[in-house]
């Protein structure tokens, strides 16, 4: 094979790329974090949230090239839903997606439009842990809306002696409340640690949780590489 043949095998394998369902579900729930999202050389995906309070990271099958920008994440991903199952073609100013004889060309924005960041976290030591199911996770969240309450706490429960899931209105203090047990308060600690429910925009799946009495928390999937950095509010509470 000549040299140039060579150089253009390399270029076509690494420019051209089909991208899982899976990758694409992980996309769409980043999207719902930020509508923009800048994409790295490799095979992470990132993105942060506006107000900065959620970071999420995956590892996914697919390893990109070159970095790109995406101002509308949803509007993107709505283009490629016109196609059965396109090949994304990453070329210097845009992506072209194109199925047989059909064909988009998508252009990039500029990265400096888009909220990102390239630090890595460094979580604190977690004061409480626990295994969330992906089961628990949903009944709550459906709770939340049933109720129409806005916040998540994951506190004590009354007796100390387990942690407990809880969707309630922290206005309130006559609000309604539906609760789950999530786990062993080993350490006998009484804390009450307060997430807006609109921050907590998790794929379905069982997670390990950890908080720390710094205020930050994170959900790690337990069957993929998959983590979500969520900030809690300001009033929670910790006391060992």
């Amino acid at each position: 094979m000549q040299e140039s043949e060579k150089i253009m095998t390399t270029k076509t394998k690494t420019n051209v790329v089909k991208i899982s369902k899976r990758t694409l579900d992980i996309l769409k729930n980043f999207a719902s974090i930020n509508s923009g999202i800048l994409v790295n050389e490799g095979n992470k995906l990132n993105t942060l949230s506006s107000t900065k309070n959620i970071l999420a990271e995956a590892k996914v099958d697919e390893t990109f090239a070159k970095s790109f920008a995406i101002w509308d994440l949803n509007k993107f991903l709505g283009t490629v839903s016109l196609f059965k199952d396109p090949e994304f073609v990453f070329e210097d100013n845009y992506i072209t997606v194109k199925c047989g004889n059909s064909s988009v060309r998508y252009y990039y924005c500029d990265p400096r439009l888009v909220t990102s960041t390239s630090k890595k976290i460094s979580m604190p030591s977690p004061v409480v842990q626990f295994d969330l199911k992906s089961k628990d996770f949903a009944e709550i969240i459906k709770a939340a809306s049933v109720l129409q309450v806005t916040h998540l706490c994951v506190r004590s429960s009354a007796d100390g002696k387990h942690i407990e899931l809880a969707a309630t209105d922290k206005a309130d203090k006559t609000s309604n409340f539906y609760s789950v047990i999530v786990g062993e308060n080993a350490s006998g600690a009484t804390f009450d640690f307060i997430f807006d429910v609109d921050n907590l925009k998790i794929l379905p799946g069982d997670y390990a949780v950890a908080i720390s009495e710094k205020v930050v928390s994170s959900f790690t999937n337990k069957n993929e590489p998959l983590t979500y950095w969520i900030a809690l509010n300001a009033d929670s509470t910790y006391k060992a």
